[in-house]
């Protein structure tokens, strides 16, 4: 192993590419992606100059790439520390606990077909100890650099969440509520987490690779993902990193333009379900949306823009929505809605008839209600198939020639946009209709294209924004609102596959063959 030290970077504009496979599907392509470039406008934070210049969200750029390059995220496995509730930061007293070693060994699992270039990893023991279980036999030296180790937490760290709520009462609070104007022993920590991910991403996107690997820890992974889609401090908390939790980004060289365009293709795809009961930035969560895109149809595959056939789904879209139905098996659900296409209407009727005949199992057979519902606004087919550039660009065009990078028109665009906003209101509202105390979780299947538009409503982002995600078919997106239906979302996961077994899209893919994504 080898270390390095520090620099620094950023900035973001937004261009749109969709994978089409015509007329057969190839289950290592996605059907449905929106790439966004790096150089767009940044949401402006209410900060000094100065201020500005310490969360990096003035105009700096992320270096040019020759070749695409793929970057997956990994955290490391539990801690004696996570387990024992104590405050890490860049503390080093913590080890994988044995359940953390397991974690990491169904990560290398998850990873063990993909051609990774190089390893980087946090110096930290947890982090290092995990990059080693995943890293396995390979040859390559893993490269440890003191820029991933988690945030400084200075006099929190070593303290269990009581202790450091009793000794520092309302700096604690703070932390809590309020992470990036949080300062402690005259240092603002998650401003500082904020310029060291540049200082990441400069290392490692000027390293001559095309597959990376990088094993870090929670924060520092959030502020990876943040920086990477051109997001501020205000977003810490808000991307969840699970232990072993595993994000993938997608970066394409854009020479006319010099920095590369930026797609997040998922984000904390876990070793165990993303639906089970747990915690969402340390608060419970029982108050949850579920985002799934339906099952593939023939219609789908023979039509010339992805997604807007509407025919029955065919043998794959029926196994999809089958796998999804039994992992949200783990979820009591109250209402599943969707569009009127008759794949969302038969992925939905796959989960409400899974989820009503869950508790039948023996002979006092109490039948679980499921309240269903078709909501025009989850419709977005109409609006995709306006754009004549995208149908022109897309026949008979090779899948990943430069000419599917395309910018839909601004008028689709704001329809899209105006539609899913509306949509995301509705959500909102079937998840208000529970009396207090009580869970409520709201399934909503769909279009990839809504759901990624959803998500940017629900980050309150703006449409520019619309690039900045990945959805594969039979894909499922988890929005946790740990403060109510009111309170702000917290994105669980991101185009989560693994329930899908042999028929899911790898989380990695060799980029022999693929020079771009």
């Amino acid at each position: 192993m080898y270390s390095i030290a520090a620099t620094s970077l950023f900035n973001q504009t937004h261009h749109f590419l969709i994978h089409t496979n015509l007329p057969f599907h190839n289950p290592n392509r996605p059907l449905f992606a929106i790439v966004r470039s790096s150089s767009s406008v940044t949401q402006e934070i209410d900060k000094s100059s100065e201020e500005k210049e310490v969360l990096g969200l003035k105009g700096l750029e992320f270096p040019a790439i020759k070749a695409a390059k793929r970057v997956v995220l990994v955290r490391h496995g539990q801690s004696t520390w996570n387990a024992e509730g104590r405050i890490q930061g860049s503390s080093d007293f913590s080890v994988l606990t044995s359940k953390g070693q397991s974690q990491a060994e169904t990560s290398r699992q998850m990873l063990i077909d993909d051609s990774f270039d190089i390893c980087f990893s946090s110096p930290l023991r947890r982090s290092k100890r995990t990059a080693e279980i995943i890293w396995g036999a390979r040859e390559e030296e893993i490269i440890t650099d003191s820029d991933m180790r988690e945030i400084d937490l200075y006099s929190f760290q070593g303290l269990l969440k009581h202790e450091g709520k009793a000794k520092y009462g309302e700096a604690f609070r703070q932390w809590q509520i309020d992470a990036p104007n949080f300062i402690i022993d005259g240092h603002y920590p998650v401003r500082e987490l904020w310029a060291r991910a540049k200082s990441c991403w400069n290392k490692i996107l000027v390293h001559e690779s095309k597959s990376v690997l990088v094993v870090a820890h929670n924060a520092v992974n959030q502020a990876l993902v943040a920086t990477a889609m051109g997001l501020g401090t205000e977003y810490f908390r808000i991307l969840l990193q699970s232990n072993c939790g595993v994000s993938v980004l997608d970066f394409t060289p854009q020479p006319e333009v010099g920095t590369p365009s930026i797609c997040l293709n998922r984000l904390n795809q876990t070793p165990g379900s993303p639906v089970a009961a747990g915690s969402s930035a340390g608060r419970k969560a029982s108050t949850r949306i579920v985002l799934v895109c339906h099952g593939v149809s023939e219609s789908d595959l023979e039509c010339s823009m992805p997604y807007t056939g509407n025919g029955p789904m065919n043998m794959l879209g029926n196994i999809q929505a089958q796998k999804t139905a039994e992992l949200l098996l783990d979820l009591k659900v109250n209402t599943v809605v969707s569009g009127a296409k008759m794949a969302s209407v038969e992925t939905a009727d796959t989960i409400t008839k899974v989820q009503e005949a869950a508790d039948c199992l023996g002979a006092d057979c109490i039948p679980r209600y499921v309240e269903t519902k078709q909501i025009p606004d989850l419709d977005v087919e109409s609006i995709l198939t306006q754009s004549k550039k995208a149908r022109d660009i897309l026949v008979g065009i090779p899948l990943c020639a430069k000419n599917l990078f395309l910018r839909l028109e601004d008028d689709v665009t704001t329809s899209l946009w105006d539609k899913s906003g509306k949509a995301w209101k509705h959500l909102l509202y079937e998840l208000s209709k529970s009396s207090d105390g009580q869970d409520n979780i709201v399934i909503a299947v769909g279009h990839p294209a809504l759901h990624i538009a959803m998500m940017g409503h629900c980050l309150n982002l703006t449409k520019e924004w619309l690039g900045s995600f990945h959805l594969n078919a039979g894909s499922i997106n988890v929005i946790d609102f740990p403060d109510g239906p009111s309170g702000r979302g917290v994105i669980r996961c991101i185009n989560y596959t693994a329930h899908l077994g042999r028929w899911s899209i790898p989380i990695t893919r060799s980029t022999q063959a693929d020079e771009e994504y």
